[in-house]
């Protein structure tokens, strides 16, 4: 186990970035070329998404073939285009004709508003939707600032890219967090993120917490927001199921910042079933009483993991000019 995402049979993470020279932004794609079933869930005021009315339960296409996950706000949208192409040029889609070829691929995807952090016109395109793509693999996932976490903030400190993993009733359930939240991640009197006691394993890599007041006199404000993310399960599950795991994501979500889901936050979070396994699924009331108990527990694992790979984004992130991480302003939090 990685204590990633890509734990889940089927499920391919890639980043591409730029950092440096007027930028601070790039895409994460979350790749499924074997496709899976998918749904989301949209909070706050400010949303900034592609293809999310496709994945409402009542709407002909069920399965996915990534999503895409960028900065560069609405600009930002334009990097699924290039999956798409990469997509397109790999035959992976919905079926739109007789040929191998002639598809359609199924990529829903949403950003963050990092514009400040890079010069005005500095922002993913196409071209990032694509080599995230060709980057795509299963193994290890790289954390912090990366991807689509490259310009991210979380209240005062730079944000970034997480991800964690679980195993529940012989099922893995794994997350991907963008974190940039209006909402501060951390107790600011103490630099103790508020999800500290999530950590499993020593994941979060401190070996104390701070206990003192950090100095964040070099913190720029923070400007527009959203949190985004994935989460992933290898079990069989219909649309409107995988949206209970949305929801659970986003419970995650606000466990780990302070305000969440404001009206400056568009926080999205998709889900994905890959179909590896099946839940319990007797007939009659108490075979689908066990399935939603199967379903209820898978929720819970999801909201546990998306929790963890919020706060292994934030501790993972490096610093950019004007905008300091966890680890600038508690470097003793990593000492032995």
């Amino acid at each position: 186990m990685l204590n990633a995402i890509t734990d889940v049979p089927g499920v391919l993470v890639g980043h591409h970035h730029r950092v440096g020279d007027g930028w601070a932004t790039g895409t994460t794609v979350v790749l499924v070329p074997g496709e899976a079933v998918a749904a989301v869930d949209q909070r706050g005021g400010a949303p900034g998404t592609r293809e999310t009315n496709l994945l409402e339960p009542e709407n002909l296409v069920q399965r996915v073939n990534a999503v895409c996950l960028s900065g560069g706000s609405a600009y930002g949208l334009a990097a699924a285009d290039g999956v798409m192409r990469w997509l397109g040029e790999n035959e992976l889609g919905f079926p739109a004709g007789t040929e191998p070829h002639q598809v359609v691929p199924i990529v829903p995807g949403a950003v963050i508003f990092d514009l400040p952090r890079s010069a005005w016109g500095n922002r993913p395109d196409a071209s990032f939707g694509y080599a995230a793509c060709e980057a795509a693999a299963d193994g290890p996932v790289e954390l912090g600032t990366v991807g689509a976490g490259a310009g991210a903030q979380v209240g005062s400190l730079k944000g970034g890219v997480g991800t964690a993993s679980e195993v529940v009733d012989g099922f893995v359930v794994g997350a991907l967090a963008v974190v940039n939240a209006s909402g501060e991640a951390v107790r600011l009197g103490t630099g103790e993120p508020f999800a500290a006691d999530h950590e499993v394993d020593g994941e979060f890599g401190v070996a104390r917490w701070p206990g003192r007041p950090g100095d964040l006199s070099s913190a720029r404000a923070k400007d527009l927001n959203t949190t985004i993310g994935v989460v992933a399960v290898d079990a069989a599950l219909s649309k409107a199921e995988c949206r209970r795991l949305a929801v659970a994501g986003q419970d995650g979500l606000a466990r780990a910042v302070r305000p969440a889901h404001t009206m400056f936050d568009g926080d999205t979070v998709f889900a994905l079933a890959t179909g590896e396994r099946e839940l319990p699924s007797e007939r009659g009331r108490i075979g689908e009483a066990s399935r939603m108990v199967s379903l209820d527990t898978l929720c819970s694992a999801a909201a546990r993991v998306f929790t963890r790979a919020m706060v292994r984004g934030l501790l993972a992130a490096t610093g950019v000019p004007g905008l300091p991480a966890y680890r600038d302003v508690w470097p003793e939090a990593f000492k032995p």
